[in-house]
């Protein structure tokens, strides 16, 4: 049987696409990380924390002391949140203060929920 170089060039250009495109697949994640903190259900747990954390300090804090706080917490899952650090927390409250325009700082946080 006689294969025109053009067919051989063609076979193992289909080949090596179809090994290409698995080779892509297998490293795609395919679920979602134990330890995956960017979820919403995380984000909610982790601004639930936050809530409690300040409510219980009666908003007398500043973020050093809130972030030190909230990791030293007993409901603070390090296993979930390794990768918190100041500037996490610093974007979560920034995002707070997105969905509360009427907030600025941390004692108003803390006046806010002792309305509601």
């Amino acid at each position: 049987m006689h294969l025109e170089i053009s067919t051989i060039m063609m076979i193992f250009f289909i080949l090596f696409l179809i090994m290409s495109i698995w080779k892509i697949y297998a490293f795609l994640p395919n679920k979602q990380l134990e330890d995956d903190d960017s979820t919403p259900q995380a984000q909610k747990a982790i601004t639930d924390l936050l809530l409690c954390i300040i409510d219980e300090n009666k908003g007398d804090l500043d973020n050093k002391e809130l972030f030190i706080k909230m990791k030293e917490d007993k409901r603070f899952d390090k296993k979930r949140f390794w990768r918190f650090n100041q500037n996490k927390l610093n974007q979560l409250l920034h995002h707070y203060y997105n969905e509360n325009p009427d907030l600025i700082s941390i004692s108003d946080i803390y006046h806010k929920n002792r309305a509601v």
